[in-house]
């Protein structure tokens, strides 16, 4: 979710300040571990402006440039910042809270701006509503809800810092954010493809190396160039796919988000046809954790439609 420059809506500040921070969606992990967190807050005064990196894929296109460094979880380096955030990017795809990369962006990577002169942390009823709809989620993995995060340490609503979207502004604001249609994910991937393939012209099983945001639209770079495993239209798909209308993850108002794409850990079959311009378009989005016997199962099945 991004707004260009200043234009962001103010309403996600509560307090006198207008902040560049958007409302995002979240996941649950099964990684080995979750990231310790350290006993309290930093000192800002010697924290730094520095930009989000790309390669940080639970923050990156947020809906801001600019983080403070070290952040208010201690972390005083951007490689120990990417590594820690890292763990928490499939706790996004659970859904277990619309706030949640809202949130845990606001510890990992609080908004900095020229303007305000103090670190904006989380209110405390936005970790009260991210705690209460993801802590059950996380505690089914094993892993309960960390002592650092304790609610009571964040500021009341009335202070400076970053709300829930409780108001009737931000819940409509919400109602507007949907899983982009080619991320919805309904049924077997199997089923999806063979309903799907005469429709389209490629289906391929890749990794995803980034995502960047372009005139709204989300620009998927893939990890290598991709081999379609299927599909007669083309022998060689390009390194960047497209995801129109998932600009900023659907940070502006009608837009779409496709959280699953910020996993780069996870590996994914992807479907499309070509869009515009030798520009390719994803159709289809699904996390795959299939076997090789999987893929052979689906090109045997593949082989015996007609289009």
């Amino acid at each position: 979710m991004v707004w260009q420059g200043l234009s962001t809506p103010a309403r996600w500040v509560r307090g006198d300040v207008p902040l560049l921070l958007a409302a995002l969606l979240l996941t649950v992990h099964s990684a080995p571990e979750i990231p310790g967190f350290p006993p309290g807050f930093p000192d800002f005064g010697r924290s730094q402006c520095k930009p989000i990196p790309h390669t940080m894929a639970l923050c990156h296109g947020v809906g801001y440039s600019q983080m403070r460094l070290p952040n208010l979880l201690g972390h005083d380096s951007m490689k120990e910042v990417v590594q820690q955030a890292a763990s928490w990017v499939p706790l996004l795809s659970k859904h277990c809270h619309a706030d949640t990369r809202k949130f845990l962006c606001s510890l990992f990577a609080p908004v900095c701006l020229s303007e305000v002169h103090e670190a904006i942390r989380p209110c405390r009823s936005l970790c009260r509503d991210v705690r209460d709809g993801c802590a059950p989620v996380m505690l089914a993995f094993g892993f309960p809800w960390p002592d650092m995060l304790d609610c009571g340490r964040f500021p009341t609503d009335n202070d400076l810092c970053i709300p829930s979207a409780n108001s009737d502004e931000d819940r409509a604001y919400h109602e507007e954010l949907k899983v982009c249609e080619a991320c919805v994910p309904e049924g077997e991937v199997e089923k999806a493809i063979l309903a799907n393939y005469c429709k389209n012209d490629f289906v391929v099983k890749v990794k995803v190396k980034g995502v960047t945001y372009v005139d709204g639209d989300a620009k998927v770079t893939l990890e290598g160039r991709g081999r379609p495993l299927l599909g007669p239209a083309v022998t060689e798909l390009p390194d960047e796919l497209w995801l129109p209308g998932a600009g900023a993850g659907g940070g502006v108002a009608g837009g779409c988000s496709c959280d699953e794409l910020r996993d780069r850990s996870a590996s994914f079959m992807l479907m499309g046809r070509l869009w515009s311009e030798g520009k390719w378009r994803l159709t289809l989005v699904r996390r795959w954790q299939g076997s090789k016997r999987d893929l052979r199962r689906i090109h045997r099945n593949v082989r015996k439609i007609r289009c």
